[in-house]
């Protein structure tokens, strides 16, 4: 099973990334450098808001 990626937006920043939803290590905003999600063994832990689903694959 594959995972999703997602169109995060920071909310320090307001930049949109995208992210994918299982992330091995730390995505941290190109912009301001905050992190935006967190690898947790499975599923990323995504700490900003999610503002869509960009593709399934």
């Amino acid at each position: 099973m594959a995972g999703n990626f997602y169109s995060v937006r920071c909310s320090d920043c307001e930049n949109e990334q995208t992210v994918f939803g299982k992330a091995s290590t730390e995505v941290a905003c190109a912009v301001c450098g905050t992190t935006l999600a967190r690898p947790t063994g499975g599923k990323a832990e995504i700490d900003h808001e999610i503002v869509e689903t960009v593709e399934s694959r």
